[in-house]
């Protein structure tokens, strides 16, 4: 039998942390509370394990991403979420950028949270077996512990979903169809869009996004090559390629 995933909720708003405590309880999770960053900082080391942090943007004396960095010089590997009240894409990618792996609303409903951790803890260890290891691919490292990918020594401030497209790819020895990628996001034989094959153009839209973040890095990244009637392969020395 699985082990209960063991989160830590980070949170100095007593009322948001009760419901959220709750919420988890009630999903099946069992959740660690600290109301700051220092009870958290001495408290995270001394737990036998965590398998997600939740953090709060901001928090008394630094911010949420001031102490996910503290964490991780402290060695704490586990995949984080940050909460926030502030939906704009600086924040999303500062929050990337110091190693959460996703940028959550506090307005959002625990629905939407509750899926956002499930898809996390999916990716972690389960039933005894190992997570994937971390792959280095010419210019391209990726640490599924953390969810994060690096190109070139730089952090690319992918998503949950970009991460996982970009992993499947990079750990791909061939071509990968678009069906391949989308299940990866949503399950499958998961349906989406108008006909059968709808989802191509989910596929395209978010490979298209994932380009232009390692882009943002590099402008001369080219290593996502389309083939042309079928999805994409990763290529360390390809040609750019369009959607």
């Amino acid at each position: 039998m699985a082990a209960e995933p063991m989160l830590v909720v980070v949170e100095d708003d007593d009322v948001f942390a009760k419901v959220l405590i709750n919420n988890l309880a009630g999903a099946g999770f069992a959740a660690t509370h600290f109301d700051g960053p220092e009870t958290a900082l001495s408290g995270v080391p001394a737990l036998e394990r965590t398998d997600l942090l939740i953090l709060d943007w901001r928090l008394p004396g630094m911010t949420g991403v001031d102490l996910l960095e503290m964490l991780r010089k402290g060695g704490c590997k586990a995949p984080a979420l940050l909460l926030t009240s502030h939906d704009d894409v600086f924040y999303e990618e500062a929050a990337l950028e110091a190693g959460a792996i996703d940028f959550i609303s506090k307005t959002r409903s625990f629905s939407v949270l509750r899926k956002r951790i499930e898809l996390v803890l999916a990716g972690q260890r389960r039933d005894g077996v190992a997570p994937a290891t971390v792959l280095q691919r010419g210019p391209l490292l990726i640490e599924p512990a953390i969810h994060q990918a690096k190109w070139r020594d730089k952090v690319v401030s992918l998503t949950l979903g970009e991460f996982r497209v970009t992993e499947r790819l990079a750990r791909a020895n061939g071509d990968v169809s678009y069906r391949q990628l989308y299940d990866v996001l949503k399950g499958e034989s998961f349906i989406a869009g108008s006909g059968s094959e709808g989802y191509r153009a989910n596929v395209r839209t978010l490979v298209k996004r994932i380009r232009q973040k390692f882009c943002d890095v590099d402008q001369e990244f080219s290593a996502i090559v389309s083939v042309p009637g079928f999805g994409y392969r990763w290529r360390e020395e390809a040609a750019n390629g369009q959607a």
